[in-house]
């Protein structure tokens, strides 16, 4: 539910009620991740989606019966499958399952939610545990937990709490939303209990160097996939505001320094990805010689196969190992035969997206591989 934080935390403000439909387990090709929700307000007005339009009729309804229910409208578990028989039955096309916990949620009767909800809505890490599956009168039960390990709310139990407390902070450390199976008295055996742990986490940053007319398009780009954008360069008649209207920031400074600067500070993680664009060895060499030494998720330089060559033995002999070099996206970017800034932008984003889900680029047409990693 955290993925529509935005309207959610508009209607918390104003103290409505609301019905929210979340993915809490899939099964085959479910178009959906769990953490995927649509919601309902007592006016009607739906946001999100569950299955990209398979099931989402049946889901609205299923959201306003809860909230025509009142306050005292228990969870309910749905299940969502592909119908053989059927073709216009309500069922997943796609061939894969879901299920789904609808949910009403009354802003001041559920503080532990409304507090998650805001903190997601303004960008600030936290993690929503609720009991997905397991004993009747546990459904839907709801812990909020701070990165520090605090936690706010109850599940029913002290040791219960703590339990889930602790699996859901290390989903928040990775910044990870996904299911967590513990036994229902907080032991790791007993009987089960599901939780479904959202992780909120503040976006996550694109570093863009050499302010050139296709990193331009790669801001807008980043931007587009939810990054928060830099762009740095040394010479100051190109890095300009009006020239990356959608950066986050735009610096003057030599790359390898600021991007040495940024690391100290601790904003440089593992979700960081890093595009080299000047492909100029005076600020290339430098500046790549410190980035594939960071654990972070991308470096990528533009430039030619003699170029990407040439690079190769200049960081040989400032001192990389084959291990650091094979962490070298370059030439950046997936074969679209791009030319354009704009279709160089997509080129490089596509593989920066391929990489965080640990995919080949390929095209799905006879490839037999999952559609959904």
């Amino acid at each position: 539910m955290l993925d529509i934080a935005d309207d959610l935390h508009r209607w918390c403000a104003l103290g409505r009620p609301f019905a929210v439909a979340t993915v809490v387990a899939t099964g085959g090709s479910a178009p959906r991740r769990p953490g995927a929700a649509l919601a309902v307000d007592a006016d009607g007005a739906a946001v999100g989606s569950v299955s990209g339009g398979c099931v989402e009729g049946a889901v609205y309804e299923a959201c306003q019966d809860v909230l025509a229910a009142g306050e005292q409208a228990a969870p309910l578990l749905h299940h969502f499958g592909y119908s053989d028989e059927d073709a216009f039955a309500v069922g997943l096309t796609c061939g894969g399952d879901i299920d789904v916990l609808v949910q009403r949620i009354d802003p001041a009767a559920r503080p532990e939610t409304a507090a998650a909800i805001a903190a997601a809505a303004t960008r600030q890490a936290a993690a929503l545990a609720r009991i997905t599956a397991g004993p009747a009168e546990l459904l839907g039960r709801a812990l909020l937990v701070r990165p520090d390990g605090g936690y706010d709310g109850t599940l029913g139990d002290p040791v219960r709490d703590a339990t889930a407390a602790a699996e859901a902070r290390a989903l928040l450390a990775a910044g990870r939303t996904g299911p967590v199976e513990m036994g229902a008295d907080g032991s790791r055996c007993g009987e089960p209990l599901t939780l479904l742990v959202e992780s909120s986490v503040p976006p996550p940053r694109m570093l863009v160097f050499g302010a050139i007319d296709f990193a331009a398009a790669l801001v807008r780009a980043g931007a587009f996939l939810g990054y928060r954008v830099a762009i740095c360069d040394a010479r100051p008649v190109f890095a300009t505001p009006r020239r990356f209207p959608e950066a986050e920031e735009v610096v003057v400074d030599w790359p390898h320094r600021y991007l040495a600067a940024e690391a100290e500070a601790g904003r440089v993680d593992a979700r960081t990805v890093v595009c080299v664009l000047t492909h100029d060895a005076k600020f290339d060499i430098p500046l790549l010689e410190l980035a594939l030494r960071m654990p972070v998720a991308y470096v990528g330089a533009m430039g030619s196969r003699r170029t990407h060559l040439d690079r190769l033995g200049r960081l040989r002999d400032a001192g990389l190992h084959e291990g650091e070099l094979a962490r070298l996206r370059s030439p950046i970017g997936l074969d679209l035969g791009a030319r354009t800034p704009e279709e160089t932008a997509i080129s490089i984003a596509a593989e920066i997206v391929a990489c965080r889900h640990g995919a080949t680029g390929a095209p799905l047409k006879g490839a037999h591989t999952p559609i959904h990693h």
